[in-house]
Order: C-alpha cells, then sequence, then structure tokens
C-alpha cells in the first residue's frame, strides 16, 4: 500500500471520536496511529488499524511527511 492521506489530530467517527493521532492511512479507512493503549498494543481492538505509541506515531509521521508519502510503501504481514 502507499499513504492516501496524513492528518496530525483525527478523530474517528467509526468507533465514537476515538482520537488517532498522527494518522496515516492507506486503504479506505485503514491507518497507522498512535495510541494511548500501550499495554494493548498487538492485540486487535478496532476495523483493522495499525496502533502504535504516540511518539513512535509521531515519529513515522514525521518520515512519511519528510520524505514523501509517494515514496513511501507499507506492507502488511500477518
Amino acid at each position: 500500500y502507499r499513504p492516501t492521506r496524513l492528518e496530525r489530530d483525527y478523530y474517528s467517527r467509526k468507533y465514537n471520536n476515538s482520537p488517532m493521532p498522527h494518522a496515516i492511512f492507506f486503504h479506505g479507512g485503514y491507518a497507522i496511529h498512535g495510541t494511548d493503549y500501550v499495554r494493548q498494543l498487538g492485540r486487535p481492538a478496532s476495523h483493522g488499524c495499525v496502533r502504535l505509541s504516540r511518539r513512535n506515531a509521531a515519529r513515522l509521521f514525521r518520515l512519511v511527511r519528510n520524505y514523501g508519502p509517494r515514496r513511501v510503501k507499507i506492507a502488511i504481514r500477518r
């Protein structure tokens, strides 16, 4: 996949306005984004987003923005 949209401060319309800081959307409503629930990282919690700690999400967001979304490739492995 390739990033389709970057949103620094985004709130999910589908999940009760849940915060999705530093969201990198890559396939419809799927995104890589930050979360405060770091103890639950690696466990299913939404419709399929990839969650990171807020700090790591901010770092990745900056890298994608600076490198250029067109030059970034996202690979999801199960």
